[in-house]
Order: C-alpha cells, then sequence, then structure tokens
C-alpha cells in the first residue's frame, strides 16, 4: 500500500520516539515472560469499538441521578468516534506498526493479537480516555473518580504493549479525547443546559456521520483490487458510521420520546434495580446477536444491517425495556406475589 504523504511523515518525524518506546515495553514483555500479555487483551477490550460504553452511557441516561453523566459520555464516544475512527484514520492512512519490521516481530512476542484498521490515531483510546474523562468531571465519588484514571492509563498502554498502535498514535488520541471531554462538558454543567446542547450535538454528530458515510460510499466504489488493505479499512467504516447513525437516531427518538411524554418511573429496591440492569444487559446482547443473521439475510450482505440493529437496540433500550419498570418497582412488597 502507497503511503499518504502525512503517514510518511509520521513515520519519519517521529520514528525514533515510537521505537524507543516501543522496544523497552518489548524488553518489559520479555522480561516478564509474557506475565502481562492475558491481562492486556483482556484490558484493551473495554476499549473495543466504543459498545460498551454506549450501552453503559445508555443505561446511566435512565436515571435522574446519573443521566448527565450517561449523555455526557454517549456524547464522548460518537463525536470521538467520528472524528478519529472515521475522519482522520482515513484520512491519514498510516499503516500498523505490525506491518514492518522489527514492530512485527514484537508483536508476534507479545500474542499477535489481531487488528486490521489504519492505525493513526488509537479508537480504542479515544474511546476510553473520551468516556472515563467525561465521568470523571461529572461525578465526583472517589472511587469512580479512581477507576476513571486508572483505565485511561491501562488501555492507552495495553494497546502499545500489544504491538497494535505506536505512542503517537496513542497519544494524539490521548489529547484529542480530553480536549473533546472538556470541550462537552460546559454544555452539561447543569440540566438545564443538557437539555438543550443534547439535540444540536446529537444533530452535529448526525451530520458528521452523515458526511462520512457519502465519502466512504464514493471510496469504496473506487477501483481497488479486492483484498486490498484500503479497500478492508473503508468497507469497515462504513460499518461503523451505520453502526453510529444508526445508534444516534435512535437514541434522538429515545431523547425527545422521554422529554415530552414518558418520563418512566426509575425507583425500585436494590434487587429491582440489580434484575432490570442485568435482565436489560442480557437481552441487549441478545438482540445484538439474534439479529445480525436474519439482517445480514435480509440486506444481502450490505453494511446497512449495522443501522437497522442498533436503532432497534437503542429503541428497545431506551423505550421498551424502561415500560417494565413498573414491575421491578414493586419487587419485595406485599401482596405482588399474587
Amino acid at each position: 500500500m502507497e503511503l499518504t504523504a502525512i503517514a510518511q511523515w509520521l513515520n519519519t518525524a517521529f520514528a525514533g520516539y515510537d521505537y524507543a518506546i516501543l522496544q523497552a515495553l518489548h524488553n518489559l514483555a520479555e522480561a516478564a515472560g509474557g506475565f502481562f500479555t492475558p491481562l492486556c487483551r483482556a484490558i484493551t477490550l473495554l476499549g473495543e469499538k466504543g459498545i460498551l460504553f454506549l450501552v453503559l452511557g445508555i443505561v446511566l441516561m435512565l436515571f435522574p441521578k446519573t443521566r448527565k453523566a450517561g449523555i455526557c459520555m454517549f456524547g464522548a464516544v460518537c463525536c470521538g468516534a467520528l472524528i478519529t475512527n472515521f475522519w482522520l484514520k482515513d484520512f491519514v492512512a498510516r499503516p500498523r506498526p505490525l506491518t514492518v519490521e522489527p514492530f512485527r516481530t514484537w508483536w508476534q512476542a507479545a500474542g499477535a493479537y489481531a487488528e486490521s484498521e489504519y492505525s493513526f490515531p488509537s479508537g480504542h483510546t479515544q474511546n476510553i480516555v473520551g468516556t472515563t474523562a467525561s465521568l470523571f468531571a461529572c461525578r465526583k465519588e472517589k472511587w469512580v473518580r479512581i477507576v476513571c484514571a486508572v483505565l485511561m492509563v491501562l488501555v492507552p498502554f495495553s494497546r502499545m504493549y500489544l504491538g497494535v498502535h505506536t505512542p503517537l498514535d496513542v497519544g494524539v488520541s490521548f489529547v484529542l479525547a480530553l480536549a473533546l471531554a472538556a470541550a462537552l462538558y460546559p454544555a452539561f454543567r447543569t440540566e438545564q443546559t443538557a437539555k438543550k446542547a443534547t439535540p444540536w450535538i446529537l444533530l452535529g454528530a448526525a451530520a458528521l456521520c452523515g458526511g462520512y458515510l457519502l465519502y466512504a460510499s464514493a471510496q469504496a466504489r473506487c477501483d481497488w483490487p479486492a483484498g486490498s488493505e484500503d479497500l478492508a479499512n473503508i468497507t469497515h467504516g462504513l460499518k461503523n458510521a451505520y453502526t453510529m447513525m444508526g445508534a444516534l437516531l435512535g437514541f434522538l427518538i429515545v431523547y425527545f420520546a422521554d422529554e415530552k411524554k414518558l418520563r418512566f418511573d426509575v425507583h425500585a429496591p436494590f434487587w429491582g434495580q440489580v434484575l432490570k440492569l442485568v435482565l436489560g444487559l442480557a437481552l441487549i446482547v441478545a438482540i445484538k446477536a439474534g439479529l445480525k443473521p436474519l439482517l445480514v439475510t435480509l440486506f444481502a450482505g450490505s453494511q446497512a444491517e449495522s443501522f437497522v440493529r442498533y436503532f432497534v437496540i437503542v429503541i428497545f433500550a431506551g423505550i421498551v425495556w424502561p415500560l417494565t419498570f413498573p414491575f421491578f418497582a414493586n419487587i419485595g412488597k406485599k401482596g405482588t406475589a399474587a
């Protein structure tokens, strides 16, 4: 694959910086006998595609005390993904470090964690830092802030340790994520400002997503040979963009429905809240897995199936599942068993 001018410059200008840190991490992996490899493989999953934090953001939005944090997390994931995983990755088109030596040898020694998209900037770092920074700013509990700070460090570290990103990839994403969280926070400082800002932020994210869909669709029709890295990355980007657009549209409907009419009562005893959360997440996972083969067949393999699937998931999580909340509110009360 021919490098873009920006990718070539990044590889040249920051070669020494990237090499020194990745070599140090490789030496650490060898000295520890691979002890950290399974830990890093598990930790890195926390930033995978931002799905965990999208779902967590939706769940937090269902409760008045955590609604502000949920909206801020959802906005951070969506806006961050659009900037890093969509526009910047495809524009810069920097290959993974594992495509050249000695980084490929170090990547294999660290367990050869499979990755196929472009490298710059790190999407995992953007997802984890953006969401945890938002949560850190919105919540005052000490334990929440400690967990957020630890995750901000561990996930970016895991990406470099596994050899799938350079320090530059991770560092730029880290700074971008913090800047985005800082820019979004004033909009969610109070409930009133959050109500005003949320629809505009979602519409802005949807506009960015729609623009990328048009761009990526045009790129996907270019005369690239089957199996080429460029085509694979654009195809993957299209899938992510359809996913994001479906989630954004679903959330817009949920937001306006809740503001104008629904106003679900989220109060419940402790075990009712636990059951509500566990069963809700289990059903979301089941819907996500169960709809995929049906929609893939219905859409003849088109990436648009992701749009429908994630739209349905968000509508279920934000409108359908909360209809069961009165049942969970009565758990443990006398007379409810009959």
